[in-house]
C-alpha cells in the first residue's frame, strides 16, 4: 500500500491507510515512560522488557534510540550504542553499533524500518563513526516473514545497503558461528583515513593481534 512522508522537525509523519505513524528521536529515556510497546515486538524479548532495555540505551552518553509510534505506541525502532566491551570493535575510537531494529508485525509493510534508519542517519554525528551492525540469523523474524535465512539476508542487506552499509567479511568467532550471520559496515564522511585502515585490520584478528588483510 502507498504511503505518504513528510518532515516535521526530527520527526518524520508517514500517512498509512491505517493511521499515522511518527517518526523521531533520539528520544530521551524518560520519554518511553509515557508509552507502551505493540505486542508484536517480541524478536529480541517482550515488549516491556524490550521497553526498559530501550530506555537504559536512550540513558547512555553515545546511546541513540529512534522509534516509530502510532499514537502512545511505539511500533518500530532502532538503536545506537557502542560495541560490547567484550568485542574486538570496542578496541576502536569510531566505532558505533546498530544494536537492533525491529518493526511490529502489523506495520512492516509501510517501509518503517526504512525510514527510522533514513532519519537516524540523517543526523550530522554520523558521519563521524564507522557505524557497524552484526545481523545474527537466530534473530531473525522467519516465522512471521515465511522467508528463509537467505532470503532474510537478502532483505536486510537490501534494508541496510538503503543508507549506505556494505557488507564486510571477517574473521570474528561470532559472525563465522553461522554461514548466514553477516557484517555491515558504513563509514561516516569525516571518518579520519587512519581510523578507516585501523578499522579493516581489525576484521581479521588473530589471537586478538591485528594482522593485514593478504
Amino acid at each position: 500500500m502507498s504511503t505518504a512522508c513528510a518532515e516535521i522537525g526530527n520527526m518524520f509523519q508517514v500517512i498509512t491507510p491505517h493511521g499515522a505513524a511518527f517518526l523521531e528521536g533520539p528520544i530521551r529515556g524518560d520519554y518511553l515512560d509515557m508509552l507502551t510497546f505493540d505486542a508484536g515486538l517480541t524478536n529480541f524479548r517482550q515488549p516491556e522488557k524490550q521497553k526498559f532495555a530501550l530506555k537504559e540505551i536512550a540513558e547512555l552518553p553515545e546511546g541513540m534510540v529512534y522509534i516509530a509510534r502510532v499514537g502512545s505506541t511505539v511500533v518500530g525502532y532502532v538503536t545506537f550504542l557502542l560495541p560490547d566491551r567484550h568485542s574486538r570493535w570496542s578496541k576502536h575510537p569510531r566505532v558505533l553499533e546498530l544494536g537492533a531494529i525491529e518493526v511490529s508485525p502489523d506495520w512492516r509493510e509501510y517501509k518503517l524500518a526504512r525510514k527510522l534508519l533514513e532519519l537516524a542517519f540523517s543526523n550530522p554525528l554520523m558521519e563521524e563513526y564507522i557505524v557497524i551492525t552484526i545481523e545474527f540469523c537466530w534473530h531473525w523474524d522467519l516465522r512471521n516473514t515465511g522467508l528463509d535465512v537467505w532470503q532474510y539476508q537478502k532483505m536486510l542487506t537490501k534494508l541496510f545497503g538503503s543508507v549506505g552499509m556494505q557488507k564486510e567479511l571477517t574473521d570474528d568467532p561470532d559472525i563465522l558461528e553461522h554461514i548466514a550471520n553477516v557484517l555491515m559496515v558504513r563509514y561516516g564522511k569525516r571518518v579520519p583515513q587512519k581510523d578507516v585502515e585501523l578499522f579493516k585490520q581489525m576484521l581479521f584478528m588473530r589471537e586478538g593481534v591485528f594482522f593485514p588483510r593478504q
